[in-house]
């Protein structure tokens, strides 16, 4: 076993905070807590963990974990939701720490951005698809991987059409078949707004282009994603859904912690089924596609514009298949900037402006 890694959690009293929490609970001989920052929306959860794990630096919100994220430690695990989470991770990047990655918008919306900052191997994913596909890949070179291979659940309207859609409530759409998100997420989930940034972020952090990553509809997420290399092979990671392997994997990589979660009883019977995606009732992946090929900011425009989209379904002011038809009308709105190397006052002004402009269509539609 490797000696006692010292990490730093951002994003402590959100579901990937609180379960990384659990995993140092569990393993205080393999993680210490030395920083811990929240955003600010329990107050009460977040000065309960800072009086049980005593870490040297805690604080709130976007500065605080920026600060966080530049402490010597051996990793730090940004599980931050949305943009505000760019900042902390250039700072973990620049800082040279191992960064366990669960915030994808960073990376998304940041692009070149975060990975000119990033040195090899330095960024661990943590999304479970991610995950999974870093773990298939050590079964091979990469001049041997022919394609990736990204499993959706298909959420809770898999198998329904674009007009059986048009009715959909905001209770029936918080409904995750398997996982337990909140409300954005699983929101994402049901539009599979979250499996197209998924495919930018395999992009960006695999380097594959985007014609070599496919989605696939896998209703009982034990598959978490699949590697098919060049002579035929597929190598795929399987565990019953949950978040606790790659969260350990994100905080010890390249070794695994035992016991972090149960894994397949193979003593039942069990059935996987795979199905295509319906690109003409889910258009979002498509459209995924469209703005990371654009690339820049278009990225950035992509999921600033759908996390207003969504806020306006979850408050009944947007149909929920209008939230992707919203979010494709703000992208092709934008104008990718002509010039050279992209700053972080880039990617700020086009989520400002993509917010923005997303919210004067919702209110004039």
């Amino acid at each position: 076993m490797t000696s006692r890694r010292d990490i730093v959690i951002l994003g402590s009293t959100g579901s990937i905070g609180t379960q990384a929490l659990d995993l140092v609970r569990a393993n205080p001989d393999r993680f210490r807590v030395v920083g811990l920052t929240a955003g600010g929306s329990n107050v009460q959860l977040f000065e309960q963990q800072v009086a049980e794990f005593r870490p040297a630096y805690s604080g709130l919100g976007e500065e605080d974990s920026t600060e966080a994220a530049a402490l010597p430690c051996d990793v730090v695990l940004n599980g931050i939701t949305g943009a505000v989470g760019l900042r902390p991770t250039l700072a973990a990047l620049e800082a040279g720490t191992t960064l366990a990655l669960a915030n994808k918008e960073s990376l998304i919306i940041g692009g070149p951005l975060v990975l000119e900052r990033a040195k090899p191997g330095q960024i661990v994913p943590v999304d479970s698809e991610h995950s999974a596909i870093a773990q298939c890949l050590r079964a091979g070179r990469g001049d041997e991987v022919k394609r990736l291979v990204l499993t959706a659940s298909g959420g809770p309207f898999r198998g329904k059409t674009r007009e059986e859609l048009a009715g959909v409530t905001r209770e029936q759409a918080l409904n995750h078949p398997t996982w337990a998100m909140g409300p954005v997420i699983t929101v994402n989930s049901a539009t599979l707004v979250n499996k197209g940034l998924e495919v930018i972020e395999a992009h960006l952090l695999f380097g594959l282009p985007f014609d070599r990553i496919d989605v696939v509809v896998h209703p009982t997420s034990v598959v978490h994603s699949m590697v098919e290399f060049i002579d035929g092979s597929t190598i795929l990671q399987a565990s019953p859904p949950t978040m606790m392997i790659p969260i350990a994997l994100g905080l010890e990589w390249p070794d695994r912690v035992p016991g972090a979660a149960p894994g397949c009883d193979w003593t039942r019977p069990e059935t996987w089924q795979f199905f295509p995606l319906d690109d003409e009732a889910f258009p979002a992946v498509s459209l995924a596609r469209e703005a990371g090929q654009r690339g820049s900011t278009a990225p950035a425009v992509y999921n600033a514009a759908n996390e207003v989209a969504v806020d306006a379904f979850l408050t009944g002011r947007l149909p929920f298949v209008d939230i992707v038809p919203t979010v494709a009308r703000v992208l092709h709105a934008h104008d990718v900037p002509s010039k050279g190397a992209l700053t972080v006052d880039d990617v700020l002004a086009a989520d400002a402006w993509a917010r923005s402009t997303a919210r004067t269509f919702i209110e004039g539609s």
